[in-house]
């Protein structure tokens, strides 16, 4: 509330050279107050954030195992942000401060471990894997996977034969 006082009479008061420069400061402060506050929730909550992700991973591996994505498509941060009752972006946030990634890149990691899991352990084609996912077009699945583990998806297959 201090802060607001200090706003409010330089507000009041003629301005001057400082004015809005003092204005703005307290400002400053107080959003540095706020965003205090909010990271502090994830280290005192961290018992019930560290059940708010294994429900996540139960979700995602449910999901994966399901035939949602290929309902639904390609899972997204909304959608379990959603499942676990939270916004997206808080659901965000806590999934980067517990895991290190990003709820996106998490989600994708996850989703190259089941497609190597059947590239690997299956016979279906890669554009077959790739709609069982959730992809649209086969494309996207061999960027992706490319992306995180440098060979595409058929490369995988024939190393993993060898």
């Amino acid at each position: 509330m201090d802060i607001f006082h200090k706003i409010q009479e330089e507000l009041i008061r003629p301005q001057d050279k400082q004015s809005k420069q003092l204005i703005l400061m307290n400002i400053d402060l107080l959003l540095n107050y706020c965003l205090r506050f909010y990271e502090r929730q994830f280290d005192i909550r961290e018992l019930s954030n560290k059940d708010v992700l294994q429900k996540f991973e139960k979700l995602l591996d449910d999901y994966l195992s399901s035939h949602l994505p290929q309902k639904l498509g390609v899972p997204t941060v909304a959608y379990f942000a959603d499942k676990v009752f939270l916004s997206s972006n808080y659901f965000g946030d806590l999934v980067k401060k517990e895991t290190g990634r990003s709820a996106q890149e998490y989600i994708q990691f996850k989703i190259i471990e089941k497609a190597k899991d059947l590239i690997t352990g299956t016979d279906l084609t890669i554009s077959e894997i790739a709609y069982i996912l959730g992809f649209s077009y086969p494309q996207h699945l061999g960027r992706l996977f490319k992306r995180y583990t440098g060979m595409t998806p058929r490369t995988y297959r024939l190393r993993s034969i060898s």
